[in-house]
């Protein structure tokens, strides 16, 4: 092999920080020791199959120039269009960047380069809008958190978070109270007291209206025997002359019409008692018949009796001491004196009256319920109507208003045919006379058959009511509701309970 002639020496090219090589001589590689660098062309050992040939220029390595720039990928140009797919209308546009993602964040350098713009079609992320509606202001302290704009456009505005179902707008519901007879277990108002009284007539006729149907004929049969007898045994009593009666005739009148009063009276307590039973049951909506009426207050009839003598002696009592008083005036002054005193004397005992009544309206009703003794009767309707006896008083008065509207309707076409044959004379005037006075009374006893069932329930029920409000006997009653309508017994003993 020949020996090739040897290259041109190559000129010194600046190294890659520009500068130029000092010296002449040229850089040696490797180690020290293996002398200086190969002057031909060929830096490296042959390699089988090539030839001698002028070797490549030396210049700067290729590895460390500047790195290539990166454009877009040849492919991945701009990404398709996304239209809209059939059937579905124009995708909602969604605005541009949201404030917060365009400028990267404090400490991170700017983006390498190579990577174009963003491609076109991805714009904010949908959902960071405004929070939904229905969820309120922010509570005080924290602010709204950066980032978030108004809902996108084509959303619309979600919902509102209302009440949840089932919870009305308005006051809370209050339960209704236990109903198991004719009231409710609370404290009553004048409504429920006065439905009480007609819707205990309603529950139970036979035993309010059969009853007292019974009681109120036989009372005025004999009170009309004992007021028509002296006129039947004495039938010109109405022709002749004044000074032909005998003392004995005036005083067998007047004894029989006291009798008549008596009975009338004894009759009225009889009734009462009776009632008063009939309306303890009727509160747990228990039946009862009239013989159990009868045997369960048999047994206080005396207390009934010797109550009502004790507040009729009161009565005469008053009103004689009243008179005694104007009669002493009268005698000592004279009759205009008496009588300048007599009206507020008279004002004065009728406003007793009316408080002595409306203080014991209570204790029949103790005696019958609750099995009290006389004066203990008396003392305990003192102490239910304490610090509700106005309440007491006009609920009882408008009672009594009303028995006597619909008492007087019933009985006023009896009572005046009954006038109007009464006054007839002649011949049949005594004949007359019986036929209207038996007219008359019976317009009372029908009046009187409708209106005693309601005033004793009126009665009952306020006493209820009392016992109520003052010793939260409702809750009494409600543990008594609760064994049903046929626990007669044990609803009976209920009306014992005292407070402790």
């Amino acid at each position: 092999m020949s020996t090739p002639p040897p290259d041109d020496p190559v000129e010194p090219s600046p190294d890659d920080s520009g500068r130029e090589p000092t010296g002449g001589a040229e850089p040696t590689y490797g180690a020290s020791g293996d002398g200086p660098a190969p002057t031909d062309g060929s830096r490296f050992p042959e390699s089988p199959g090539f030839t001698d040939g002028p070797g490549p220029t030396a210049g700067p390595p290729p590895a460390y120039g500047p790195p290539p720039a990166y454009g877009p990928p040849p492919a991945y140009g701009s990404p398709p269009a996304y239209g809209a797919p059939a059937g579905y209308g124009a995708p909602p546009s969604y605005g541009g960047t949201p404030p917060g993602y365009g400028t990267p964040r404090p400490g991170y350098g700017p983006q390498p380069p190579g990577y174009g713009p963003q491609p076109p079609g991805y714009g904010a992320a949908p959902g960071y809008g405004a929070p939904p509606p229905g969820y309120g202001t922010a509570p005080p302290g924290y602010a709204t958190p950066p980032g978030y704009s108004a809902p996108p456009p084509g959303y619309g505005t979600l919902p509102g978070y209302g009440a949840p179902p089932g919870y009305p707008y308005g006051p809370p519901v209050v339960p209704q109270a236990v109903k198991p007879g004719i009231i409710p277990l609370r404290p009553l108002t004048l409504s429920d007291i006065f439905n009480g009284a007609v819707g205990y007539i309603r529950a139970n006729p036979k035993a309010t209206l059969g009853m007292t149907a019974i009681v109120v004929v036989v009372m005025q049969i004999i009170t009309l025997v004992t007021t028509l007898a002296p006129l039947a045994a004495y039938g010109n009593f109405s022709t002749e002359p004044p000074d032909e009666l005998t003392a004995a005739a005036v005083g067998t009148w007047f004894l029989s019409i006291g009798a008549g009063l008596v009975v009338s009276w004894l009759g009225g307590v009889l009734l009462s008692g009776m009632l008063t039973f009939t309306v303890g049951r009727a509160v747990f909506g228990s039946p009862i018949t009239i013989g159990e009426v009868w045997a369960k207050v048999r047994g206080r009839l005396l207390a009934l009796i010797g109550l009502s003598m004790l507040e009729g002696l009161g009565v005469v009592v008053i009103v004689g001491l009243v008179i005694v008083i104007l009669v002493g005036v009268a005698a000592v002054a004279n009759g205009a004196v008496a009588v300048l005193l007599g009206f507020p004397l008279l004002l004065i005992v009728v406003l007793l009256l009316i408080y002595l009544y409306t203080e014991l309206l209570f204790a029949p009703v103790a005696i019958v319920l609750e099995r009290l003794t006389v004066f203990e009767a008396i003392t305990r309707s003192f102490a239910l109507v304490k610090n509700g006896f106005w309440r007491v008083l006009g609920i009882r008065l408008l009672a009594a208003i009303a028995v006597g509207v619909v008492g007087g309707a019933v009985s006023a076409p009896f009572s005046i045919v009954g006038e109007i044959m009464v006054g007839v004379t002649g011949e049949h005037g005594p004949t007359m006379m019986l036929i209207g006075t038996t007219l008359a009374s019976i317009g009372g006893a029908i009046s009187q058959i409708i209106t005693a069932p309601f005033t004793a329930g009126v009665v009952v029920l306020l006493y209820t009511d009392r016992r109520m409000r003052s010793e939260a006997f409702d809750l009494v009653l409600q543990s008594g509701a609760l064994s049903g309508p046929a626990a007669v017994e044990s609803t009976d003993n209920l009306w014992l309970t005292r407070p402790v």
